[in-house]
């Protein structure tokens, strides 16, 4: 199985932190946050990873090298100057990605989550994992009903963990999501993941879990360095 790594953004609300550094490759716990994903990925018999790149591209190969040291082969999906958002960055990265299902994670969540629990073949077009609200986000983004089934409508809700197993055909039908939005009408297309999940979820076809242990999205200095303090303190 392939895995995808968001690490495309720009990390503009970790400046300075992100000025010389891509956001998934600061450290928390001694270690680049996508280090940690890359550590899981391989232990779940992952052994083929694109990580997409745009802001200060070169730092990636520079850090990570070929994942060797993972027992991995890393490849690298520049996506130039400007990030082509999740939606457009799978896109662009499918060619490597090949015909199978793969895994996509976001590269600045940090996660105990078991990659090995993730299904092969998802029964639907895409699988997701969620977590329960977290303080900076209490609106949620989706519900889970009582079939596994992942819905963009009302109820109690849960955030999406930026972690999920997608089937190439999900984006068969990206333009009718998307269109119009700003870039989607570019080359290569830039837009978000979002909207295709939810027109995806209004036929039925996203499934989910809730995971119920450690998950922070890093998007701001201060969550960074509470996640390093209790990654060191190794609670």
């Amino acid at each position: 199985m392939r895995a995808l790594v968001f690490a495309a953004g720009l990390g503009e609300r970790m400046r300075p932190l992100t000025d010389h550094t891509p956001k998934p490759l600061l450290e928390a716990g001694g270690k680049p946050l996508v280090a940690w994903h890359l550590e899981r990925l391989a232990a779940a018999g992952v052994r083929e990873v694109v990580v997409n790149t745009s802001w200060l591209a070169h730092r990636f190969p520079e850090v990570l090298g070929d994942g060797e040291r993972w027992g991995l082969r890393i490849r690298y999906a520049f996506e130039g100057g400007t990030p082509l958002e999740t939606g457009g960055g799978m896109l662009h990265a499918l060619p490597m990605l090949g015909d199978a299902p793969f895994i996509a994670v976001n590269g600045d969540v940090w996660c105990d989550y078991d990659f090995a629990r993730l299904p092969r073949e998802p029964d639907a077009e895409a699988h997701l994992v969620l977590v329960d609200n977290p303080a900076h986000h209490p609106e949620g983004d989706f519900t889970l009903d009582a079939a596994g089934r992942v819905h963009a409508g009302d109820g109690p809700r849960l955030t999406f963990a930026g972690i999920g197993v997608y089937r190439p055909s999900l984006l068969d039908r990206w333009r009718e999501a998307v269109v119009p939005s700003p870039g989607s009408d570019e080359e290569p297309p830039r837009f978000r993941l979002a909207p295709v999940l939810r027109s995806a979820m209004a036929r039925g076809e996203v499934a989910g879990e809730r995971h119920p242990g450690r998950w922070t999205d890093v998007g701001t200095p201060e969550r960074l360095q509470r996640l390093s303090r209790t990654l060191e303190a190794g609670s």
